[in-house]
């Protein structure tokens, strides 16, 4: 029947001929009766829209459904917050769980974070993972865990927290969060990675620890041709706020991808901070000019290491082509020179915005590229030598315990201190729109962002997840997160069937890339001899 009324009458019309009729209806009452008056106005209104709807040429949709189809477009544009708050269970991640935000929340608030009645989690699922607990439990006195970095060329050597601030360029993030952030760690007493987009004032007010990032762009250390400036550099490396130097090689969320900051989003404040013209494109290279092999790479960063007197010079990288990263183990055996630390950025990294395809398909996971970073530091004899960091959706204290067995130091959280910010996942950081003024230049966005009551959430997350991180080390009868390794954990690989990780995951022997190459695993034996400290390219 409705196919018979549709061919005699389009029934999509509907809507739109209700408010014509209700339109006209309204304007006879108000001339007859001098009543009605609020309802032409809207009935006119939405009768407006309707007749603009099929005289419009860019959406189908409203040409065939004039006035209701705008209800399409409405629901589409709610549809992260009606999937998040009313159809998501609490362990599905996208990217991250209720069940993980409303952990980060608790703790931030310094609420509990206990949980009743069992686990949500089915852990007869594959890739299910836990700790191997102690009938021995230990008993710490601190949940301060903190690793010193800088190797025999460092002379400031860096004692950090085993948790810190990951890298988020002011620009990326509000001026409120960046102050909260560095208030939380100088309260806590741990690191503040600026991102790429260098030191801005706003990272100096509260004046806790800094790790400068330095990208392709050279940010806070550029001339005015965009390239690296020594003065520049040193001017900034010698603050005591600065403890490390952290050069971008690629980050997890795009590697091998630049960047642009448009002109208009380019403020004073934020050109201040990178040293770029106020209102003009910002470009951030897809590489580094400052060198082009990973011998020069190795002198540009015994350069950095001698300009900023003596504090701990290293690098972040996604793993990409193994042989590339091979190459660079192989500069630092030929030159002598050592990175004090190594940052790996697994591709679930997030917070910046980045084409999907990248997002999705790009660049080497945390678990991948750490241990291919920790192996080949071990086959060459240089582990003990090289602080190694990670960061890639580490939130709990579970998150920094498996990184730890995987093969790292410490661990970076970047979305993680965003939660302990006020962020609700809203996934709206690249609009300028947030809702909660952690990533917006918006001055009135801004300010939902509360700085002092903030910082002492970012305080209080860090605290709180090191707490955690005590009890699983006491648990696993340890004295030290650093004890933890591969033996310690667990995976469920089948129904009937679980491994230590240590039997699912690759191992070198010390020194066997020196020594014994064909017994190892193919990723070496296919590219190690292939690689070259002359170049970054495939031999």
């Amino acid at each position: 029947m409705l196919d018979r009324l549709n061919a005699l009458y389009p029934v999509r019309y509907t809507a739109f001929a209700l408010c014509v009729l209700f339109a006209l209806l309204s304007l006879f009452t108000l001339v007859a009766f001098g009543v009605g008056g609020l309802t032409f106005l809207v009935s006119g209104a939405l009768s407006a829209v309707g007749l603009w709807d099929l005289r419009q040429t860019k959406s189908s949709v409203l040409r065939n459904y004039p006035v209701i189809g705008h209800l399409r477009f409405m629901l589409e544009k709610i549809r992260p917050e009606i999937r998040q708050y009313f159809l998501e269970n609490d362990t599905e991640a996208t990217p991250f769980s209720r069940s993980q935000r409303s952990l980060a929340y608790a703790r931030a608030k310094g609420e509990t974070d206990k949980r009743p009645f069992g686990s949500q989690l089915d852990m007869n699922a594959d890739g299910h993972e836990w700790l191997n607990h102690s009938l021995q439990p230990s008993t710490l006195a601190t949940h301060d865990f903190r690793v010193l970095i800088g190797g025999d060329a460092c002379t400031q050597p860096y004692d950090a927290s085993i948790f810190n601030i990951s890298a988020m360029s002011f620009g990326a993030l509000s001026a409120n969060a960046i102050q909260a952030l560095n208030a939380g760690a100088k309260r806590g007493h741990f690191a503040h990675d600026t991102g790429e987009g260098s030191i801005s004032a706003w990272h100096r007010l509260n004046g806790g620890d800094l790790i400068w990032e330095i990208g392709s762009g050279y940010f806070g250390c550029r001339d005015e041709t965009g390239h690296f400036s020594p003065e520049r550099f040193q001017a900034n490396a010698i603050d005591p706020q600065v403890k490390m130097i952290e050069i971008k090689l690629s980050q997890g969320a795009k590697p091998g991808h630049g960047g642009v900051l448009p002109g208009p989003k380019v403020t004073p404040e934020i050109a201040a901070a990178r040293g770029v013209p106020v209102g003009i494109d910002c470009v951030s290279p897809s590489s580094h000019s400052a060198f082009s092999t990973p011998i020069e790479m190795m002198h540009f960063i015994t350069r950095l290491r001698e300009l900023s007197g003596g504090k701990p010079v290293g690098f972040k990288l996604c793993i990409g082509h193994p042989w590339e990263w091979f190459a660079i183990v192989k500069a630092m055996l030929e030159t002598g020179v050592r990175p004090d630390f190594i940052v790996v950025d697994g591709a679930e990294g997030g917070t910046g915005a980045a084409p999907l395809e990248f997002t999705d398909h790009v660049g080497a996971p945390l678990q991948e590229g750490l241990r291919l970073v920790h192996n080949t530091l071990v086959g060459v004899n240089l582990r003990e030598h090289i602080k190694v960091g990670c960061a890639g959706k580490v939130v709990s204290a579970f998150d920094i315990v498996r990184a730890m067995a995987i093969g790292a130091d410490w661990c970076n959280s970047a979305r993680g201190f965003m939660f302990a910010l006020g962020c609700i996942q809203a996934q709206s950081c690249h609009t300028g729109h947030c809702p909660t003024g952690v990533t917006t230049q918006d001055p009135v966005r801004q300010q939902a962002l509360v700085v002092p009551d903030k910082a002492q959430r970012v305080f209080h997350f860090h605290q709180s997840t090191l707490m955690a991180l005590q009890e699983l080390v006491q648990a696993a009868g340890l004295q030290h997160p650093r004890q933890i390794t591969s033996h310690h954990l667990v995976r469920r690989v089948s129904e009937n069937e679980v491994r230590l990780l240590a039997n699912l995951l690759p191992s070198t022997p010390p020194g066997a890339l020196l020594t014994d190459l064909a017994a190892q695993h193919a990723v070496f034996t296919t590219y190690w001899e292939r690689a070259s400290a002359q170049r970054f390219s495939l031999a």
